[in-house]
């Protein structure tokens, strides 16, 4: 679907644009560094629920982040505000747990690459809640070697202050989102698949860590598995 005839992504990306510029003072940097066209994936840190609103709007391009199926699923008017909220943020449906619905996850988003469409995706697996960069789980690589799109880190700074974890409303912050090079998948082919995935992953995580200046920890976010 083209960005123009989805009235929901257009509007409340219109809207949201003005809130960060009035409220939130959102700098930008090396947004040049984002592909003008082909399937892309935003590889990013996690401070706060606010990301995943913050990362699309400022990309001139639809990026489309994982969503807890539940969201799309509510009933009444607050289930019509959750769906029309989540589609509004190019958000896709899928429903996470057992490993078979991780690996599910996995190849919706490599259908959003193969559309020619951005992804933004977590290496982390989840928020920091420390405030530190964790060792990032394979996936953004495994998604880069089967799709051959690039990987743009990401690093984003001041959202733990816009909205901490556990706060229920967002609060007035500078925020920070810095665009690194693209790392690109060519370069890791000639490895085993598992060392390729490994290696490609903890080179991403090094620049996400220059980019955001978070201290580095060795061990995987408390919350979240290999």
């Amino acid at each position: 679907m083209r960005d123009d005839d989805d009235v929901p992504y257009v509007v409340l990306r219109l809207v949201l644009k003005a809130l960060m510029r009035l409220l939130w003072r959102v700098r930008v940097q090396g947004l040049e560094n984002v592909p003008p066209a082909g399937g892309f994936l935003l590889a990013s840190n996690h401070l706060s629920f606010i990301d995943s609103v913050l990362i699309p709007v400022v990309v001139p391009r639809r990026v489309a982040f994982l969503a807890k199926a539940q969201y799309f699923e509510g009933r009444g008017l607050r289930g019509a505000l959750s769906r029309l909220w989540f589609r509004g943020l190019g958000a896709v449906p899928v429903r996470r747990g057992s490993h078979g619905e991780a690996m599910a996850s996995l190849h919706v988003a490599l259908q959003v690459l193969r559309d020619g469409d951005g992804f933004g995706i977590y290496p982390e697996g989840t928020r920091s809640r420390d405030g530190r960069l964790h060792r990032g789980r394979t996936g953004v690589a495994w998604l880069a070697l089967a799709s051959g799109a690039p990987v743009v880190p990401v690093g984003v700074i001041g959202t733990d202050r816009v909205q901490p974890v556990g706060a229920r409303l967002p609060r007035i912050a500078p925020v920070t989102v810095r665009f690194g090079p693209p790392v690109d998948a060519d370069g890791y082919q000639s490895l085993p698949a598992g060392a390729a995935r490994r290696r490609m992953t903890d080179d991403i995580m090094a620049v996400v860590a220059e980019l955001s200046g978070q201290p580095v920890a060795q061990d995987y976010s408390p919350t979240s598995a290999q």
